[in-house]
This record gives structure tokens, C-alpha cells and sequence, in this order.
């Protein structure tokens, strides 16, 4: 779903295919049509660093199988959900996952480690296209290092994706710094249709793909009864049923985040929240939604054996569930 409204190319081939790509996407990338096409494959190195980008990789990296008439292969940083996908990472999605300047200092040089990494089994597996999803701190650090080494190098690089525009709209001069990400960014996917608009008109080649939670009614259209048809429905009766929650119970339910360190410093709250609603609501249920990242699944279930009111856990991965425990 998310490139057939880019790339229609059911009817084209193998350099049908690619031409339309770099036509639609103003890259200019003639010596990457000539490479893939000589080569007999599409090389494409992903990098996510989050487990929202791991979702949103995974849906492009399966759209790309699907839609391309030469065979694709992917190298680079995922999480569980590109692992489906056929990426074998080159190291955990978790190492990279790190939020805000405090959290970041005590990982800095690990961090420096792993960009270097990345940066080197790039230029081994010799891409044709370059595409980061969100996580714009190391995305933007490892695409204009990879610029600089090419350059460096005096080869033809690959195209440079990204994946999930920032968020310029929130910064104070935010649309002009977008003029600085030319330099190594050749084209950016947007998820907010006036994205698009304002990538273009600072230089930035820019298209709106839509945004993911799109892709979840997609997913979820099967089981929907609503007469809207972008109206999502869970599950809340088999969910109950199936987790024993009492009839009359008041279920609250939690999300705690993705990334380590803010789930530690938000179940804290939770829980001493939990502690004066229990008082008050004696049949008081929580249903905390955990995201697939392996630390804070087992910061996790450390946690809540030592909670105060009933925790039913919900994974991460799965769409239906999710749906179904938030009904």
C-alpha cells in the first residue's frame, strides 16, 4: 500500500521500474539505475533505531519486495519486525535507542562505536539506496558521514532516503534548517501531507506517503463492523474474557514507551499512581502495553511482580491485541 501510490509500476520493468523511481522522487540517480540494473539485484541499506521506525521499515521493506521486478536485498539496523522482513541486523535496535541529551551521555562512545560500525558494513555491502527511518540523531549523523566517505572515496554513492520528516514545524526556525539536510538527505518520505509542501519549497525533494496509522486499518479491515471504514474496532469483550478481567472492573491502561529510559522513569509514576487509585477503585485493573525492545520487556516483568493492583502485559507486534486492549 504505502509506495503503490508513488511508484505504479505493475506494467514496467526492470528499468521501467527504476527510472520511475529516480522520475517521481527528483533524484538524480542515473549511475544507481545503471548499478542495479547491471548487478541484477536493488542493495538497500535501512537503518532504524526505534521501535515506531522498526514497524514503519518493516511495511516498506515488504511494499518493496512486492512492487519490485528485480530482486532486493537489505542490510543495516532493525528491530523484530524487519527481522521478518529478511534483515539480519547488525547489531540490536536497542543499542542505538536512546532519548534526550541526559540519557545520551553515559552512551556517547558506544554510540560513536556504532556508528562506526554501521558506517563501515555500508560501504561493504556497497547500497544502491540509502534509507533511515526517523531517529533523525543518528539517522542524520550516519547519512552525512557516509556522504563525506564517498566523496572521500571519489565514487558514485548511493540515494539517501529518510524516512519520517522532522519535526521542523516545532522548532523555532525549523523550515530553515530544513535547507541544511540537502547536503546529505536526497529525498525525504513524509507521514503529514504539509510535509511535503515545506521540504519542497526549502530545496529539500520530499513526497507524502501517508501516515502509518493508515496502514494499521489497513491491517485491521478484515475484523472491522463499524460503517466508517477508517474507524478502528477492537476486540473488548474477548480481550476481558480471555484475561479473566472481572465484569464491572475499572481497567486502566498504560503505555510506558519504547525506549529503557523512559519507561523507567514512567512506571515509577504509574505505580505510585496505581497505589492511590487502588483506594479508591478496589477492582482497579492495569493493561500496560510493552513495546518490542528486548530491555524493557525485562525491565518490565521485573517490575510488576511487585505491583500494587492486577497487570495484564501486552506485547508488542501485535495490532490486534493492541486494538483490542485499548477498546
Amino acid at each position: 500500500m504505502l509506495l503503490k501510490a508513488i511508484w505504479n509500476v505493475k506494467s514496467e520493468k526492470h528499468r521501467g521500474f527504476l527510472r520511475l523511481l529516480s522520475r517521481h522522487l527528483s533524484v538524480s540517480s542515473r549511475t544507481v539505475i545503471d548499478k542495479a540494473t547491471k548487478d541484477g539485484e536493488v542493495r538497500v541499506f535501512i537503518v532504524s533505531g526505534e521501535v515506531s521506525g522498526d514497524t514503519i521499515a518493516s511495511r516498506l521493506m515488504a511494499s518493496l519486495k512486492k512492487l519490485s521486478p528485480l530482486p532486493i536485498r537489505f542490510s543495516g539496523v532493525g528491530g523484530s519486525l524487519m527481522a521478518k522482513q529478511g534483515l539480519t541486523s547488525l547489531f540490536p535496535i536497542e543499542d542505538i535507542s536512546v532519548m534526550g541529551i541526559w540519557e545520551l551521555l553515559p552512551h556517547i562512545n558506544k554510540l560513536r562505536a556504532k556508528l562506526k560500525d554501521t558506517i563501515e558494513a555500508a560501504l561493504v555491502f556497497k547500497p544502491h539506496v540509502v534509507v533511515t527511518v526517523d531517529n533523525k540523531g543518528f539517522s542524520f549523523r550516519l547519512l552525512k558521514k557516509l556522504r563525506v566517505r564517498y566523496n572521500q572515496l571519489n565514487l558514485d554513492g548511493p540515494v539517501h532516503f529518510h524516512y519520517v520528516a522532522p519535526s521542523f514545524w516545532a522548532w523555532k526556525g525549523g523550515e530553515a534548517r530544513l535547507k541544511g539536510l540537502t547536503e546529505f538527505v536526497d529525498h525525504v518520505l513524509c507521514i503529514l501531507p504539509f510535509e511535503e509542501g515545506v521540504c519542497r519549497a526549502n530545496g529539500l525533494g520530499a513526497t507524502f506517503v501517508g501516515h502509518p496509522i493508515v496502514e494499521d486499518v489497513m491491517e485491521l479491515k478484515d475484523r472491522n463492523t463499524s460503517p466508517c471504514k477508517w474507524k478502528i474496532e477492537g476486540k473488548s469483550e474477548d480481550f476481558k474474557e480471555k484475561n479473566a478481567i472481572p465484569a464491572g472492573a475499572t481497567v486502566v491502561s498504560l503505555l510506558p514507551g519504547s525506549r529503557l529510559q523512559e519507561v523507567t522513569r514512567m512506571l515509577t509514576i504509574f505505580r505510585n499512581t496505581m497505589d492511590l487509585l487502588k483506594e479508591s477503585f478496589p477492582e482497579l485493573v492495569t493493561v500496560i502495553h510493552i513495546a518490542s525492545n528486548r530491555h524493557v520487556e525485562s525491565y518490565i516483568d521485573g517490575v510488576v511482580s511487585k505491583w500494587p493492583v492486577p497487570a495484564i502485559l501486552v506485547p508488542g507486534g501485535s495490532h490486534h491485541l493492541k486494538y483490542d486492549a485499548l477498546s
